[in-house]
């Protein structure tokens, strides 16, 4: 199993277009449901950061994500986005509380 967390900051003015484009990646993994992920997408108080958590549950560590069409839209344009681009870092769970599931 592997987690990783990326964070990035948007441009203000692309807030709104984040949210949609989050928001569809989302829509296509409950009609898709491609198995082998756990992922959440958090926006920080500030309004401009998002954090994703992701926890790949596929035997190689292969990224489901690499099948939704909605995840490529997102990522697409994400320079352009930012004021601060993704950083990805694999994390290690220290302690969950109903948050990753069994």
């Amino acid at each position: 199993m592997r987690h990783v967390v990326v964070r990035y900051k948007v441009k203000p003015e692309w807030v709104e277009a984040n949210e949609e484009l989050i928001a569809a990646v989302f829509e296509e993994l409950a009609e898709r449901d491609p198995g082998g992920i756990r992922y959440a997408s958090l926006q920080l108080a500030d309004g401009v950061s998002f954090v994703h958590l992701v926890r790949f549950e596929t035997e190689d560590g292969s990224n489901p994500l690499g099948e939704i069409a909605a995840f490529s839209e997102f990522t697409r344009d994400i320079a352009e986005r930012c004021d601060e681009p993704p950083a990805a870092q694999d994390a290690t769970v220290v302690g969950s509380y109903r948050f990753f599931g069994g």
